[in-house]
């Protein structure tokens, strides 16, 4: 199986540090897998809260993940502080791909590479939607395009 390849964004319009507790550690004593996708998950929504966004409501329409993809490049461990850099890229129709690039604060080390695929999606009808239009300018914005 190929592995999957992530490419750094050159640049990330937002971050947030997120501290790693003892809880998200796995018996190898260092942040589980699936822990750091419940970071992800936090990062996610802080990047969504300072455009006035959350997942059930972003401009008129919900929000549904996709996909996701993560190349994990270190080990973090308890008490450490990682910075979560969040940048929004590749907006469609119906969606986006949020990137982001997660590394430790204490000696600048890159933790992971990971991509979210997200799309519009009505909770009531429980199907995708269209992406409102101003969610599609800030996605183009973050993206350079």
């Amino acid at each position: 199986m190929p592995h999957v390849r992530i490419t750094p964004r050159p640049a990330y319009s937002f971050a947030v540090d997120i501290t790693v507790r003892t809880t998200d550690l796995n018996y190898g004593g260092h942040l589980g897998n699936d822990r750091l996708l419940s970071l992800v998950h936090e990062a996610r929504m802080a990047w969504l809260a300072q455009h006035g966004w959350s997942e059930l409501e972003c401009a008129g329409a919900g929000l549904i993940l996709r996909d996701t993809a993560v190349v994990y490049r270190g080990e973090a461990f308890a008490g450490d502080v990682l910075r979560f850099e969040v940048a929004a890229m590749e907006p469609t129709k119906v969606g986006f791909r949020l990137a982001m690039r997660i590394t430790r604060m204490s000696d600048g080390r890159e933790i992971a590479l990971v991509e979210n695929g997200m799309v519009g999606f009505d909770y009531a009808r429980r199907r995708m939607v269209p992406l409102p239009d101003s969610v599609r300018t800030v996605c183009a914005a973050e993206d350079g395009s």
